[in-house]
């Protein structure tokens, strides 16, 4: 019983991850400013991190851990540096 409670949270898991993923994308394509579009794809990257979690967990593989959290920061960076060339244009 307590399988087949963990596998459908599991694929609970996965939906919610993947439809997450396409809203972000449509915000990503969609988005009316560039400010909305920096914001969409920082949040695509929140939600690949949350994909690596959810496969460290799925696997049982740690080295997904040490993946997200070097993507988590370069992430970071990516979405700064892009806010403060925003900014200064």
């Amino acid at each position: 019983m307590i399988d087949l409670i963990s596998l459908g949270l599991e694929i609970l898991a996965f939906i919610l991850i993947c439809g997450a993923l396409l809203l972000g994308m449509w915000r990503l394509f969609k988005g009316a400013t560039v400010p909305d579009r920096v914001v969409a794809a920082d949040t695509l990257a929140v939600i690949t991190i949350a994909g690596l979690v959810w496969l460290a967990s799925e696997f049982g593989n740690p080295i997904y851990l040490d993946i997200a959290l070097v993507y988590g920061a370069l992430a970071f960076v990516a979405v700064v540096a892009i806010a403060r060339a925003i900014e200064g244009s």
